[in-house]
């Protein structure tokens, strides 16, 4: 499928907009799910879970402009320029929404920094897509120059991300219970979907 062929309603659905009030930190928040990111100039949470899946946190450190992505492969099986008009599904263009919706709400780029988080082995059977999540993420901010200050990569269990654009602050919960079930199904399913689809614990601090 070419570009051409997809609806400006397609393109617009990574971005997540959807506000609910999240009892655990009695704050407004945004929940965003594989492929897809937030970005806010608002006092809110982003919220994910993740497994294999990555996600970065980006922020204006000056600003307190921030936003989140999480997506589920590095690159498209034909490289870079299959991303061209993907979803945020795959990380070089999941990175490339993410700074530009930043930059349209006021941040500078040379601002930005990031923590990174995911990548955890939990799909049997099949190449250690969280890995191969992770180092793309390191390396791309380190091309980009983007300062990272901290990361939560690997291990075999899910994790819930919290994340404060105002603060900069991110909490992490290991989901140890879930690593055999709610989030590997949702995962494997999503996994499916990408390869029938044409391009278009405890609480850390961080």
């Amino acid at each position: 499928m070419t570009p051409g062929n997809h609806t400006m309603q397609e393109f617009a659905r990574p971005f997540v907009t959807a506000v609910y009030f999240d009892r655990a930190f009695n704050t407004n928040a945004v929940k965003i799910g594989p492929g897809e990111y937030h970005a806010t100039d608002r006092d809110l949470m982003i919220v994910t879970v993740l497994g294999s899946c990555v996600s970065v946190c980006l922020r204006d450190w000056q600003l307190g402009i921030g936003g989140m992505n999480h997506f589920m492969l590095p690159l498209p099986a034909g490289g870079l320029i299959e991303t061209i008009g993907a979803p945020a599904r795959y990380g070089a263009f999941a990175m490339e929404l993410l700074i530009n919706q930043l930059l349209k709400l006021g941040a500078i780029r040379s601002n930005l920094e990031a923590k990174v988080f995911g990548g955890g082995k939990i799909l049997e059977g099949v190449t250690d897509i969280g890995r191969m999540n992770g180092e793309f993420a390191i390396h791309y901010l380190q091309l980009e120059g983007i300062r990272i200050l901290a990361s939560d990569l690997g291990d075999i269990y899910p994790r819930k991300i919290y994340f404060a654009p105002k603060t900069g602050r991110v909490f992490v919960r290991q989901l140890r219970s879930l690593r055999d079930d709610t989030v590997v199904k949702l995962e494997q399913a999503y996994l499916e979907r990408l390869k029938k689809t044409p391009v278009e614990g405890d609480v850390e601090l961080f």
